[in-house]
């Protein structure tokens, strides 16, 4: 299934056009229909996952409206004993509905001199299939390279999993970062970045890779880009999301409990043809469990 699943990635880059985006290297740019819903880091929480796209109605939709997508934010797996059971559903997902599911790549599904730590896939995989769990560890690695990692609905929203890097300059800049790296840290800071308030400019990440970025940062390329918000995960959020920036980014964050204890998870649905909302908004029409 990992093999059909980076056959239709690796399509998408080919083929470029479809019904709902088109395709630049590791940059989707979605089409102004339909709605999205948007589901951040699920690390294995294979409950939260299920809860989403029942109460999302996503399947139902999908069936009628060949417009509706939904985008993950990246962290499928890695700190959840349930990471098999949710990488076999997104595939499944993407299988059935390649034009309808965008999978963006996060900071656990980083390069190899990237890989987030603790990175306990394998041992997951491991315990579900035994004597096989490298061989099928080692598809994963290859599926982690063909993900995209941004994805921007035009002079609405910009989607990534970590943060703004820092000395990009233009929208090739975020769809060509896997290809530049490592020369560029470009897609270290995709990955792995994080808004940080009351600084300006950038500053080591106590994560030991990416950077804490402030407010100019975000102001700066979002203007370049003509976005109005970026919507990223990353962080766990106590109300699962979170609002930095004055508005300019909103945090989704849909797993809950340990290693991270907070009570809550959220995820968004928005209408891709609406008004462009900021942060505040967003959080107000996103869904919190």
């Amino acid at each position: 299934m990992i093999e059909d699943v980076c056959l239709k990635i690796g399509e998408e880059k080919k083929a470029k056009v479809f019904r709902n985006y088109e395709v630049e290297e590791g940059l989707i740019n979605l089409k102004l229909k339909g709605s999205i819903v948007v589901v951040g880091d699920i690390h294995g929480d294979l409950k939260s996952l299920i809860y989403i796209l029942k109460d999302s109605k996503f399947l139902e939709e999908v069936e009628t409206k060949k417009d509706s997508l939904i985008l993950f934010l990246g962290d499928y797996g890695d700190r959840g004993i349930y990471s098999p059971e949710v990488y076999y559903i997104i595939f499944r997902l993407k299988i059935t509905y390649p034009e309808n599911v965008i999978l963006l790549r996060g900071n656990h599904e980083g390069p190899a001199d990237l890989l987030a730590i603790p990175h306990d896939l394998p041992y997951h995989l491991k315990r579900k299939f035994k004597d096989d769990w490298e061989k099928i560890y080692e598809k994963f690695l290859k599926f982690f390279d063909k993900l995209p990692h941004t994805a921007i609905l035009e002079s609405k929203y910009l989607f990534l999993h970590g943060g703004i890097p820092s000395k990009a300059e233009t929208i090739q800049d975020l769809a060509y970062a896997a290809k530049y790296h490592p020369a560029k840290r470009l897609l270290e800071e995709i990955l792995w970045s994080d808004p940080e308030e009351d600084i300006e400019g950038v500053y080591p990440s106590p994560r030991g890779a990416g950077k804490v970025f402030g407010e100019d940062v975000t102001r700066r390329f979002l203007e370049k880009i003509n976005v109005k918000t970026l919507i990223r995960g990353h962080e766990p959020c106590y109300e699962g999301v979170k609002v930095n920036h004055q508005g300019k980014i909103l945090t989704v964050f849909s797993r809950k409990g340990e290693p991270y204890f907070n009570p809550y998870a959220a995820y968004l649905k928005i209408s891709s043809s609406d008004q462009a909302l900021d942060g505040y908004q967003l959080k107000n029409i996103a869904t919190i469990f």
